[in-house]
């Protein structure tokens, strides 16, 4: 029998671009904050358990003004991530302060996460009602077979884009069978004035499947990134001591690539809301006000 699924939140980002601590950010009527939305969705859908990956230094105030609130809906724990948690024998560059990417960050919560199926999102981002459940609804009957059984949830590219600057998104390819067939992140992605969606690479079509980092894993992918951590520790890391990280979208695709994994694609029409930049807060709260006025969630929970 699987495991009741564990939902994994991404929060130790600096929010560089955003200029503060983005996570903690009032949004909705009664204070509320994009995590508040994602945690309410995810009890809906089904979740019980949260795993909060975080900075040290943060502890006490996340707590304060996010953990404790949570805990009155789910079973919270937290995990960390620091430049110098690793597998063991690997060493960080010296001097190295920031974090080594999302793929690190979920390896953090391995311990926390234990042996169960496990979802993953960022703290920052508003996903809306139907990734949870798809993600719930994947997860709860998971199992590896002859290839490891991931999924992610893929939103329309026009719905993820913010009027205040570019954002970078990994855009998805899915085979015949309705599975990720590739990923390929793409950087300064904005909607021109001429209505045009363009990147680095050329235009794009609204409709293109991208990721926002909402991945469904078995526990077998907690074993591969220790593999590739140490990797990346040896070699990408090693190239680029300051900069260099490792990204959730790559782990995956290299998997899928090697014939070891699937990621089936969970496809959603749903608008994503973040605040990537600090003029992006007014709309979120615009549309939050909206889904709260209609009905979509209480003012006050």
């Amino acid at each position: 029998m699987t495991k009741q699924p564990v939902l994994v939140v991404m929060a130790a980002g600096m929010g560089s671009r955003y200029g503060g601590l983005k996570q903690i950010d009032p949004v909705g009527p009664n204070g509320q904050i994009i995590m508040d939305y994602s945690v309410f969705d995810a009890c809906r859908a089904g979740f019980e358990r949260v795993v909060f990956v975080i900075r040290p230094e943060l502890r006490e105030s996340f707590e304060q003004s996010i953990g404790r609130r949570m805990a009155q809906r789910l079973d919270v724990s937290y995990a960390y991530q620091t430049a110098g948690r690793l597998p063991e024998g690997c060493v960080p560059p010296a001097g190295r302060q920031k974090p080594l990417g999302t793929a690190h960050a979920v390896w953090c919560a391995r311990e926390a996460v234990g042996d169960a199926p496990f979802a993953v999102i960022n703290a920052d981002d508003f996903y809306g009602a139907e990734a949870f459940s798809a993600l719930y609804g994947y997860l709860k009957d998971a199992r590896d077979d002859e290839k490891y059984r991931y999924c992610m949830v893929g939103y329309r590219l026009e719905n993820t884009l913010t009027e205040n600057g570019t954002v970078s998104r990994g855009v998805c390819r899915a085979d015949a069978d309705g599975n990720l067939a590739s990923i390929v992140e793409r950087t300064a992605i904005r909607r021109d004035a001429d209505g045009v969606i363009r990147c680095e690479g050329g235009a794009l079509a609204g409709d293109t499947p991208v990721s926002l980092n909402v991945w469904g894993f078995t526990p077998s992918f907690m074993d591969e990134l220790t593999g590739m951590l140490r990797r990346f520790v040896a070699g990408g890391l090693r190239e680029n001591p300051e900069k260099a990280e490792l990204y959730l979208p790559f782990a995956v695709d290299e998997l899928i690539r090697s014939g070891k994994a699937s990621a089936r694609v969970l496809t959603t029409a749903a608008r994503w809301y973040g605040v990537t930049y600090r003029e992006d807060k007014p709309s979120v709260q615009q549309a939050i006000a909206s889904l709260t006025a209609q009905g979509v969630y209480p003012a006050v929970f």
